[in-house]
């Protein structure tokens, strides 16, 4: 992906932003204007940008193995005070506070290929399926105890792919499970760490996050 000279300043402006958790009035004067910045990220976020980004970049994923989790994040005390008719912050209360849980499937390189929001209390297989659904043929699907139900391992088989997950206890027929595979797993708890490094992923920049480093990756082979 090209990006003139201007483009890739305030692009890295958008990404300083992004890790520091700083407000926009602090952007370093070297990445430019900060309203310039500011007024992008909005006009990009609105026309549709970063969602395609975050598409375009997926589509060189891995597909031999895709992961399937989600972890809880503390929301800050911002994340929730727009006031737009219909928005949906996906905030729930728990004891740690407000909280959201961010859903993704990550590929066999450990990149993003989907994201989703839901409030804390939501379970897993609640969103698995939609928009959350694993494709592509000949793919083997790792996922936790939490999506072991039949509707979920349908999807999964119904596109020609096959999941692993490792059976509930009170299950009378145990599927086929391998633990070798199950362990290339902790590539998805490595995802979430990186992701969480970016403080921005408490105010709902998560998407955003994450297309930053399948943009690093992408870079990096090309």
């Amino acid at each position: 992906m090209y990006l003139s000279d201007f483009e890739g300043r305030v692009l890295n402006g958008k990404i300083w932003v992004l890790r520091a958790g700083a407000p926009w009035r602090d952007l370093p004067e070297r990445y430019g204007s900060r309203a310039t910045c500011y007024n992008r990220f909005v006009r990009w976020r609105r026309a549709g940008v970063w969602d395609r980004l975050m598409d375009a970049t997926s589509v060189t994923h891995d597909g031999s193995i895709q992961m399937i989790d989600s972890t809880s994040d503390c929301a800050h005390q911002h994340a929730a005070t727009a006031k737009r008719e219909g928005a949906d912050h996906y905030l729930g209360r728990s004891h740690g506070g407000l909280m959201t849980k961010i859903h993704v499937v990550i590929d066999a390189q450990g990149l993003p290929i989907r994201l989703g929001l839901t409030s804390e209390q939501a379970h897993d297989v609640q969103i698995a399926d939609t928009p959350l659904d694993p494709r592509g043929p000949s793919t083997i699907v790792l996922a936790g105890k939490a999506y072991d139900v039949e509707r979920i391992r349908e999807l999964i088989q119904e596109q020609g792919a096959t999941p692993n997950i490792p059976p509930n206890s009170s299950r009378c027929w145990k599927p086929c499970f391998s633990k070798r595979l199950y362990r290339e797993r902790n590539l998805i708890g490595r995802f979430f760490s990186r992701l969480k490094q970016s403080r921005r992923v408490a105010t709902r920049y998560h998407k955003f996050a994450s297309l930053r480093l399948g943009l690093r990756a992408y870079d990096s082979t090309t």
